[in-house]
């Protein structure tokens, strides 16, 4: 005789494993569990779906213009002698 884990009793149990853990239930016990349970739950067959990671905004890319073919490269930067490079000249 096992005592079982439902109702407590010292009575002939079976071993039922119910999310991966052991449980000693009498005959009595697991039919009302499993007139309860009945029409509920989930098909055991399940599908899984994958879904794409979710998307992360960040700054808009700066797109510059690229030359079309046959004109010259634009050169993005300081001329020498503008004002922009003055204050490098001073600590040379």
């Amino acid at each position: 005789m096992i005592t079982c884990d439902l109702c407590g009793k010292a009575k002939e149990c079976l071993q039922k494993e119910i999310d991966g853990k052991e449980y000693d239930i009498c005959a009595d016990c697991w039919n009302l569990l499993a007139e309860k349970l009945k029409g509920k739950g989930r098909m055991s067959s399940r599908e899984f779906v994958v879904l794409p990671p979710p998307r992360t905004t960040s700054e808009p890319e700066i797109h510059k213009p690229e030359p079309q073919p046959g004109e010259p490269p634009k050169i993005w930067g300081a001329l020498e002698g503008s004002p922009l490079s003055a204050g490098t000249e001073a600590s040379q």
